[in-house]
Parts: structure tokens; C-alpha cells; sequence
């Protein structure tokens, strides 16, 4: 039996890419610690360094059959990292503007049309929550657009039921963060 933890980089990485979730294993253990540390002092934030991390080893098992094996699994992972952080600033600026414009808004004294409202309102909701992580966005639409419980999310997606829990949560706390004021929204017009 192969102790995958002993291994190189460069042997697992030859081994990853014939979908040895083993390797995967020893990679997502030697790794996750320190890309999560990079992503927190990139973010200053725990529940997205988390989920940054969370992303790109999920990434890295989805695209393991494009991997070059003579890459630098590190300088691959910390690229990674060090970039959904940057898409994560660039977001969180975007959305800052926009709710600055929004801050103005006055319903009582607006004379646009309602509707015009709702649908901006709908397309700032709905653009944070395409800006969640991959799965977690997945999750949160089963839940909240598909009307799936919880069991039946986590059957449907393979997952524990704490797991699919947690990740509405953090899908929520993120999104109430990001949103501000119009969180509660998400409630009434989505």
C-alpha cells in the first residue's frame, strides 16, 4: 500500500491526474492549511479564505485531466488562490459602486416605474449570488429557486445534510454582508 503522503508533489500530481482520490487526499492535506492561511492574509476575512480554498481544490480535482504534470502544484495552487482573491476585490468594488448609486434611492420620492426597481433590485440580488463560490451558489439555488430541503439537496448532490446546511449559512451570512439593506429583499423578490 502507497503512503500518499510521502510522495512528492510531481508524483502526485502524475498520480491525481488517473483519478486517484487518494493522491487528491494527500494533496487537499498538505495543502489546505497553507492556502488557507495565504487566502486569510489576502482577504482578512475567514469564511471566504475558506471558501476561496475550498474552490480551488475543488477546481484542482475537477480539472486534474488537464493538469500539466510538470507544473508547480504549489505555484499552481497559490496562482489560484492569489486570483479568486483579486476576482473577489474587483466584485466586492463593483458592488460597492453599485450600492453607493443605490443609497440615493428614495421610493417615496422616485417617479420610476416600480417595476424598473424590482427588476435592478432582482439583477443586484441575483448577481451576488452568481459571485458565490460554485458549489455553494448550487446549494443555495437548489434551496431557495428549486425548493429542495435540505435531505433532499444533499441526496441529490451526494453531500451530508450538515454539509448542504452549512453551506446555506455561509451562502446567506455572505450574502447579507455583501447586500446590506437589500438582503432582506432576497426574501420578498427572488
Amino acid at each position: 500500500m502507497k503512503i500518499y503522503s510521502d510522495l512528492c508533489d510531481a508524483d502526485l500530481l502524475v498520480i491525481l491526474k488517473n483519478d486517484n482520490e487518494q493522491a487528491y487526499e494527500a494533496i487537499y492535506k498538505r495543502y489546505h492549511s497553507l492556502l488557507f492561511i495565504y487566502a486569510h492574509k489576502k482577504l482578512l476575512d475567514k469564511k471566504e479564505a475558506e471558501d476561496v480554498v475550498q474552490d480551488v481544490l475543488l477546481k484542482l480535482w475537477h480539472n486534474r485531466q488537464q493538469l500539466d504534470e510538470r507544473m508547480s502544484l504549489p505555484a499552481y495552487l497559490y496562482t489560484a488562490v492569489r486570483n479568486k482573491a483579486f476576482d473577489i476585490f474587483a466584485h466586492q468594488q463593483v458592488s460597492e459602486k453599485y450600492l453607493a448609486s443605490l443609497a440615493d434611492f428614495n421610493p417615496a420620492v422616485a417617479n420610476t416605474d416600480y417595476l424598473l426597481r424590482e427588476n435592478q433590485l432582482k439583477e443586484l440580488i441575483q448577481r451576488e449570488i452568481d459571485a458565490l463560490p460554485v458549489r455553494m451558489r448550487e446549494i443555495f439555488q437548489l434551496s431557495r429557486r428549486d425548493k429542495l430541503s435540505n435531505k433532499e439537496i444533499a441526496a441529490y448532490l451526494d453531500l451530508s445534510p450538515h454539509t448542504v446546511d452549512t453551506q446555506i449559512k455561509r451562502a446567506l451570512r455572505l450574502l447579507k454582508k455583501r447586500l446590506g439593506y437589500y438582503f432582506w429583499l432576497l426574501y420578498f423578490i427572488h
